[in-house]
């Protein structure tokens, strides 16, 4: 009986690791500009549709703020970056990765969370506790700039592809082991499997991610004549307003916030040559 289930354990091994390596070979795409290699299996128009629904019930259930002219404010930021990204590819013969984009833009009214965010589609919030950390429109054209580079280089399709794969991955693995995965799980309470993925793929691909945006949202911003010096200012903001209480780089899906402020030093010579402002041919 064992030797059957060894077989047939083997077979399957090999029949379905042949059928996901060929659908990750066929799925691989490059990030822009950075070209780093992706893995995209779910279709962008389904996340678009997803994060569309989701923004509509953050705008009902959110309390939003009436301050209109910081709002435009982030609007007028926002539609420079959207207009400059769509230029720079449009001048290096690419496709745009925003042409299907519906941009939109809200203001939530929360002085305790210091954060923005952008959904898959162009779907973008601020959260009011971030300005006293952006300070400036620069400061804030850094952090919306971080945000939409996200949305840009489909790091939500490029997670949850990912994600796909390393379930089927940690099933695979199970089963390779005869269930070993599994029983330790049982025999220790602890979720071994989710402990190593966790720290061991997904908060580093996080960090890269991260770092992908901070990269790239440095140059969105450039594009866009914003003074991305002042993205040094607001990690070093946000690090005195986080008082040493960051959690260690290994346990967080983000770089540590002094990591951060070395390498957006030693990119923004660069980017201020090879990216700097772009204008409409007129």
């Amino acid at each position: 009986m064992s030797k059957i289930n060894n077989i047939n354990r083997r077979e399957f091994l090999e029949i379905f690791g042949g059928c996901t390596c060929g659908l990750m070979i066929s799925s691989c795409t490059t990030a822009p500009i950075t070209e780093r290699k992706q893995l995209k299996l779910i279709p962008e128009t389904t996340l678009n549709r997803q994060a569309a629904q989701i923004y509509e019930n953050v705008k009902k259930k959110t309390k939003l703020s009436d301050d209109k002219k910081q709002l435009q404010e982030i609007k007028d930021i926002g539609s420079r970056i959207e207009e400059s990204v769509s230029l720079y590819f449009e001048s290096k013969g690419q496709k745009d990765p925003t042409y299907n984009f519906q941009w939109e833009y809200i203001l939530i009214d929360n002085d305790k969370i210091k954060n923005a965010w952008c959904m898959p589609g162009g779907k973008i919030a601020v959260y009011t506790g971030i300005l006293k950390i952006t300070k400036n429109k620069h400061g804030l054209a850094a952090v919306m700039g971080h945000e939409i580079a996200h949305a840009v280089a489909k790091h939500s399709i490029e997670r949850a592809s990912r994600a796909l794969v390393l379930n089927v991955g940690t099933q695979i693995a199970d089963i390779a082991s005869g269930g070993a995965i599994s029983r330790t799980s049982r025999a220790t309470g602890v979720d071994v499997a989710g402990m190593l993925r966790t720290f061991g793929i997904d908060n580093p691909f996080g960090r890269k991610q991260e770092t992908e945006a901070d990269y790239l949202g440095l140059i969105f911003s450039s594009l866009a004549g914003y003074d991305i010096r002042e993205s040094v200012k607001i990690w070093e903001r946000m690090k005195e307003a986080h008082k040493g209480k960051e959690p260690p780089e290994w346990m967080s899906t983000h770089p540590s916030s002094s990591r951060r402020i070395e390498a957006l030093k030693n990119w923004i010579p660069e980017v201020t040559i090879e990216y700097p402002p772009i204008k409409k041919n007129i």
